[in-house]
């Protein structure tokens, strides 16, 4: 309910707050993200808007770090502009900031179509999201909409309500049929109408969490997380609590898949050798053939190529033995013995391996179990070195995204390709960890692992530093310059290619390549 047309119409008049600012930035650093900064000579004020096609949504930073490289600006015709007003689009999920000279910036938040429009008077002049074209059509007079509010009107639009009243949308519906909308009078139909929209007037905002999925809603209901009096504090709140749970969701639900990939590798095996353990155990001719033939040696030729004879381990019943006709008696018993001895070994063999998967499935199992308990990302990051650790001695390597080394105690660990680089950087360090990379040129991703307490050591930076220029393109350099930095200060832009990051600040160094 955050882009429903009541939400923004309680944060458009929050926003009446800008009147008088200057707009005085605008910028984006990837395809999907735009920053505006508005000042007043005494703050700014940031809106930032997050338009990617699975969730699209404001927030309001206090505060925001434009990256050094990789960003471009937008709207720069009318930087510097006033805010003169602010504009709600009636019965439309779309706003206006109103500047000097008829410039006027719409945030037009129609799902996966939404962006930023400017418009000089009722022309679009420039859009953010370029791949919608069809924006440029828009003409500013056109975008309000209305609707009959009439009780007549509702009388007769009982057969297409969801139409008459555009503005409600899935959430709005989901809680007038949970209190048995479907099924009242039309009278009492129009009195929960009525009740409805008097909650969707009240500042009063919730955070919800249903099974995991956060959303932000103005109607009391229940699974209510969180509630606030301002609708900035509240889409802030589920911006930050939706962006960390999707990322806590995908981790969860990757482990969990991997996981439960083990347990139906480990359950088919299993199956598979004590299926093949049953037959075994309930197939020990060999032995018995052996001793057969050892009984009735006066009765097989060397040359026979097979012999029935009384069994003495089935209530006499005949049993047919097949001979090599080149062996004696004696030397086909052998073979027999051998036989046997070797199924012997084959069951204990499979019984070992049995009983070890068995003992595996079980700390799957377990950890299946703490992965579905999992609430908080550090329980997950506590839970993956498990997981790795499940995989068998000839995946692990690869399913590792880097090489590892030691010197004086410290790990470092190198990706192994671009794609690894993203792996080791995102999923496997930790904010304190050092980050290294070969300066203006292609190479590993380079990490120290952090140890509590402990500084990195000078020599020990520099031999990381040289692993660095020796995993890059500047190798065969007498010199090379290395980048260094607290891995904190390291983030990846959606849409980058495999290894690109952003570095926020860094140190340089001056090494001499080396390998490991």
């Amino acid at each position: 309910m955050h882009n429903n047309y009541y939400f923004l119409r309680h944060l458009s008049t929050e926003l009446q707050r800008l009147v008088g600012f200057t707009f005085v930035s605008c910028f984006s650093q990837n395809k999907d993200e735009l920053i505006l900064e508005f000042n007043n000579a005494k703050s700014s004020f940031f809106i930032k808007a997050s338009l990617t096609p699975e969730f699209q949504c404001l927030s309001f930073p206090t505060s925001f770090h434009r990256a050094r490289k990789n960003s471009v600006d937008l709207f720069l015709e009318i930087i510097m502009n006033k805010v003169s007003g602010i504009r709600q689009f009636n019965n439309e999920r779309s706003f206006a900031i109103l500047l000097d000279e008829g410039n006027s910036l719409v945030f037009a938040l129609h799902g996966a179509r939404a962006n930023v429009i400017w418009f000089k008077n009722e022309i679009v002049h420039e859009i953010f999201r370029n791949n919608f074209q069809a924006d440029f059509e828009i003409k500013l007079n056109d975008i309000d909409r209305s609707i009959d509010w009439s009780f007549e009107n509702f009388s007769k639009s009982q057969t297409c309500l969801q139409t008459t009243y555009f503005t409600f949308g899935k959430p709005i519906w989901n809680y007038l049929n949970a209190h048995q909308f479907e099924g009242l009078s039309l009278e009492a139909r129009w009195k929960l109408l009525q009740h409805t929209l008097a909650f969707l007037e009240k500042t009063a905002y919730y955070i919800l969490n249903k099974e995991g999925v956060i959303s932000l809603s103005l109607l009391p209901t229940d699974n209510i997380e969180n509630t606030f009096d301002n609708p900035i504090d509240a889409i802030n709140e589920f911006f930050h609590h939706r962006i960390s749970t999707a990322a806590f969701q995908k981790e969860k639900t990757s482990l969990l898949s991997q996981v439960n990939g083990k347990l139906k590798q480990a359950g088919s095996y299993y199956k598979k050798n004590r299926q093949k353990l049953t037959e075994l155990e309930g197939d020990l001719h060999y032995s018995q053939w052996a001793d057969l033939i050892m009984a009735n040696l006066n009765k097989i030729k060397q040359g026979m190529e097979q012999i029935e004879l009384e069994n003495l381990y089935d209530e006499q019943k005949p049993v047919s033995i097949k001979l090599k006709k080149e062996l004696s008696p004696q030397k086909n018993a052998e073979v027999f013995y051998r036989k046997g001895k070797n199924q012997t070994i084959e069951v204990k063999t499979l019984k070992e391996s049995i009983d070890k998967k068995e003992k595996e499935i079980g700390h799957l199992n377990e950890l299946r179990s703490s992965l579905i308990k999992a609430t908080e990302m550090n329980d997950l990051k506590q839970l993956s070195g498990s997981v790795v650790t499940q995989v068998p001695d000839k995946q692990k390597t690869l399913a590792l995204p880097y090489h590892e080394t030691e010197f004086k105690g410290f790990k470092i660990w190198i990706g192994k390709n671009a794609a690894a680089n993203d792996t080791l950087t995102l999923k496997h360090s930790y904010k304190e960890d050092l980050w290294l990379h070969a300066k203006d040129v292609p190479g590993s991703h380079v990490l120290i692992k952090h140890q509590s307490g402990k500084p990195f050591p000078k020599d020990v930076i520099e031999h990381a530093a040289g692993l660095a220029a020796y995993y890059s393109k500047r190798k065969n350099e007498s010199l090379c310059p290395v980048a260094y930095t607290p891995k904190k200060f390291v983030r990846k832009r959606k849409g980058d290619p495999a290894g690109s990051v952003v570095v926020e600040r860094e140190e340089v160094i001056l090494t001499e390549p080396i390998s490991k």
